[in-house]
């Protein structure tokens, strides 16, 4: 999505905020290993516990100028820091795009260097936010014996699902809003133009019922929440939000230039496909379907001519070659060694949270995974002070061999004693902060549509 630079408890006093340390020393890494740039802060205190952080998906030209330590910027790597955890993180080879499978290579050469260097951690725990969530799950995956547990937030776990979920996406706004358009969705001509028109499509969709109703569906094929924003209250209006997902998200972010663009150079052509598909019945499985079909009636539009339209459309195929890419470096096993917690806001609509569903019911342990969720909108919308709890839960399983109460109301006030300097959350389309209420809630995910297995 857009300015994507950012791309995360046995009872309440196991939880709570340690009192105020004096202010470790902090010994500052930097450098180059094979040409990527690499990051390592290590306090005087250290604790014996490295966090390896992965970064999420960077658009070109927006990344930040050197590699990030965690979800929030400043507020939890501090923390981390005074509290006697060190912090690693590395940019990937290419920085930008869908960079897993330079991430899975650099990040482990990163870990090296550190126990080269530095000194072997008593524990490493890998984490990452967005794209970097994924990353963390298949290092712990592919590297048993070298971390202790992994942290992944707002998480994209299925990559090949999500893309196939943004192909049904544009396929449906060119079909239905962009008809008689020249659009190229993969392998595109000309993609400034092609992402251009449906842009074009999205926005002028708004304009009229008919044209939120088909965005509704198109949003639909993705089960795309409609709450953007993680400062404001789940709107009574969640059309309009689901366009904007679809926007920044499906269109800017994923759409033929820029994201597919990057995609299919990686993967040596394009690995999303729409053969076979039966959007009828795809329908019939989202959460949002009853949404549909009252836009639907709403505009007066009919919603079977709309399917049957999309039925008839020509179809894309993958490319063998590429398909087999994505299920190479970005789909994970589930075969997951340690302890795992995943932080995800139920109204996520750039890695949507039927993501978390889908890892979970393909971990061969799930006893070893536990999902937590904010309710709130937005991409990595949390808190340090939530960051910092899920953590917390994390680490006590890696300790005692057991998972505390995960209870919202426990979590939310282990949340809150870290007090005010650590509830602000961050909002990636504006970059704004803004003090926010700790959010953990119970939730249960949709079930992925399209999901690679």
């Amino acid at each position: 999505m857009k300015r994507l630079v950012v791309a995360v408890i046995a009872g309440l006093v196991a939880l709570a905020a340690p009192a105020v340390a004096a202010e470790p020393q902090i010994q500052h890494h930097e450098g180059e290993i094979g040409g990527v740039k690499y990051r390592v802060e290590v306090p005087s205190n250290w604790n014996g516990t490295l966090l390896l952080y992965s970064h999420g998906y960077y658009p070109y030209p927006s990344a930040p100028p050197e590699p990030l330590l965690a979800n929030r910027l400043y507020d939890t790597p501090e923390w981390l820091l005074r509290n006697g955890f060190a912090l690693a993180a590395s940019d990937f080879e290419g920085l930008y795009g869908l960079a897993i499978e330079p991430a899975l290579r650099d990040q482990i050469a990163l870990l090296d260097w550190f126990e080269a260097n530095v000194g072997k951690p008593r524990r490493t725990i890998a984490t990452g936010t967005s794209m970097g969530g994924g990353i963390a799950t298949q290092l712990a995956e592919r590297n048993p014996g070298r971390f202790a547990g992994v942290l992944a937030m707002c998480g994209e776990y299925d990559p090949q699902g999500t893309w196939n979920n943004a192909l049904d996406i544009t396929f449906t706004v060119k079909t239905l809003l962009a008809e008689g358009r020249d659009i190229d969705l993969v392998k595109a001509r000309d993609p400034a133009a092609s992402s251009e028109a449906l842009k074009n499509a999205v926005l002028g969709a708004q304009n009229d019922d008919k044209g939120r109703a088909r965005i509704a569906l198109a949003a639909a094929f993705g089960n795309i929440p409609g709450w953007y924003s993680p400062h404001e209250p789940e709107p009574a209006d969640k059309i309009a939000d689901q366009a904007k997902w679809i926007y920044g998200a499906y269109v800017w972010g994923m759409g033929p230039q820029g994201g597919r663009e990057d995609l299919e150079r990686r993967a040596g052509g394009n690995p999303s496909f729409n053969i076979g598909v039966d959007y009828r019945r795809l329908l019939s499985k989202s959460f949002l379907r009853d949404e549909v079909k009252k836009a639907y009636e709403a505009a007066g539009l009919n919603l079977d001519e709309d399917l049957d339209k999309l039925a008839k459309a020509p179809r894309i195929a993958p490319d063998p070659r590429a398909l087999a890419y994505m299920y190479r470096y970005t789909v994970p096993s589930g075969r997951m060694p340690v302890p795992m917690v995943t932080l995800h806001s139920t109204g996520d609509g750039g890695a949507v949270a039927d993501q978390v569903r889908w890892y979970a019911e393909e971990v061969d342990r799930p006893d070893r995974i536990r999902q937590l969720f904010v309710g709130r909108g937005g991409h990595c919308g949390f808190s340090a002070a939530e960051e910092l709890t899920a953590l917390k839960t994390l680490l006590h399983k890696v300790d005692t061999g057991r998972w505390p109460d995960t209870a919202p109301a426990k979590l939310n006030a282990a949340a809150a004693s870290y007090g005010s300097t650590y509830q602000n959350v961050l909002f990636l389309d504006t970059f704004t902060d803004k003090e926010m209420t700790p959010a953990f809630t119970t939730f249960t995910p949709p079930k992925p549509l399209r999901p690679s297995h």
